[in-house]
């Protein structure tokens, strides 16, 4: 563990330093509060509630989460440091996991800073501030989701622009997969508990769950067992660079 902890504040530093970083936060933000505010209808709903925020968080991640990690393993593989990297007496699991945990608390930071429209609906009125702690519980828990997927991308490819593609075609599809929109290749031919299977998979199923404040253990369950695959299978892709 103190090898990962190493590694993750190695990471995490190399954000803090780079423009990009901040550039990143700034737009997650501004756009964050675009779709509460104008799409999400704050102000007219008339509810002291976030769910405008956590209604649009899903579709958020969808497009910032692949930026943030295309270049993972990508820049490192297409440079040709993945090698280096893995020359030290460090193991491929650790620097998975090292560098995953850094883009997690980076982003669990970015949400954290929106907290002023938790002050705002407070202000405004008496929320459920439980319900809103969960909403924002189960929206890092996502988040990681997002993140072990478009780690495992990047370990795969050389160039970034695929793994951006690849991450955000899958991650689509894990967030669509409860509506008409996907069910609908299936109802013509597959029999109902596959129906079930692909409506259970959904991201936004089991985050629209958690945002209520029912924080069930089976929607836990999905996001870590979604972490833990892909971060699997990232180790696994990293090694084989290595073999190879």
């Amino acid at each position: 563990m103190s090898t990962v902890t190493t590694i993750f504040k190695r990471e995490l530093l190399s954000y803090l330093s780079t423009p990009l970083a901040y550039l990143f936060t700034v737009i997650f933000l501004v756009l964050s509060g675009i779709f509460t505010f104008y799409l999400g209808r704050f102000f007219e709903r008339g509810q002291a509630d976030l769910n405008s925020f956590f209604n649009f968080m899903p579709w958020l991640y969808l497009v910032l989460v692949p930026a943030l990690t295309m270049r993972l393993w990508a820049e490192e593989r297409k440079s040709g440091t993945i090698e280096l990297l893995l020359t030290l007496p460090v193991s491929p699991s650790a620097w998975v996991l090292g560098k995953f945990l850094a883009a997690w608390v980076f982003l669990g930071c970015a949400l954290i800073l929106s907290f002023p429209l938790w002050i705002t609906v407070n202000y405004l009125g008496e929320p459920d501030n439980g319900a809103i702690f969960a909403g924002y519980l189960g929206s890092w828990f996502m988040a990681g989701g997002f993140l072990a997927l478009g780690s495992m991308f990047s370990a795969a490819t050389r160039n970034q622009v695929i793994a951006f593609v690849l991450t955000l075609v899958v991650c689509f599809v894990l967030v669509a997969s409860g509506f008409p929109l996907v069910l609908d290749a299936f109802s013509v031919w597959a029999p109902n508990w596959v129906l079930d299977l692909v409506a259970g998979l959904s991201f936004m199923s089991h985050f629209e769950a958690i945002s209520r404040g029912v924080i069930d253990i089976r929607d836990a369950l999905y996001f870590i067992s979604i972490m833990v695959f892909g971060l699997w299978l990232t180790a696994h892709l990293v090694r084989h660079t290595v073999k190879r």
